[in-house]
């Protein structure tokens, strides 16, 4: 049997985790510095120790190694769906964070701007169809709605990509009509990006 510390999993998971608990305290610059100097045959380690410790690290490196937008897209739109109309059961209360957490999980894999600006959209659409299927919510629900369909109107137009959903999109709008202002308010957004 090979003494503790001379078994070279042990030493190599040591190693991993020294550099990645000192990851934590360095800025970018320095990590780029410090894996720069690693041999190779280090920084694959590494690259497969964050793989195995974290169930982002795995999906982006999954995706970075084979990415497919539309795949991933349907997979983060399965979150969003899941808050607002779960398999089971009544959502109450919708998170938001959640939602929010999914397009920025998807952002950073750096998708083709169509996925995520569908995404986006998705993210609203669910929203909308939650409040004409439940009846008005509060005040914040509308708001946040609000500010979340003003972000991806800014991406969909920034992306050149209003003539491949402006259809979609007042699909939506038509059948939305709710309390506190909040169809008014998503017009106005759609015209003022439309214009």
């Amino acid at each position: 049997m090979v003494p503790l510390a001379e078994n070279p999993l042990v030493y190599n998971f040591t190693f991993i985790n020294r550099i990645i608990q000192h990851a934590k305290a360095m800025g970018k610059a320095k990590l780029r510095q410090k894996l720069e100097s690693l041999p190779k045959e280090n920084i694959v380690r590494v690259v497969m120790s964050l793989y195995d410790a974290s169930k982002e690290a795995r999906q982006y490196l999954d995706f970075y190694a084979e990415p497919n937008s539309k795949d991933e897209c349907e997979r983060f739109k399965q979150v969003i769906r899941k808050e607002f109309f779960p398999s089971r059961g009544f959502s109450e209360r919708p998170s938001f964070a959640t939602c929010r957490k999914a397009i920025s999980d998807f952002k950073k894999m750096k998708p083709q701007p169509y996925n995520l600006a569908d995404l986006m959209l998705f993210y609203i659409e669910n929203g909308c169809e939650y409040t004409m299927t439940y009846g008005d919510m509060w005040e914040q629900y509308y708001t946040t709605l609000e500010n979340n369909f003003n972000k991806a109107m800014e991406y969909i137009t920034k992306n050149g990509l209003l003539p491949v959903f402006q259809v979609r999109i007042e699909q939506m709008l038509n059948a939305t009509d709710c309390g506190w202002g909040f169809s008014d308010t998503l017009w106005d957004i759609f015209r003022e990006y439309k214009s």
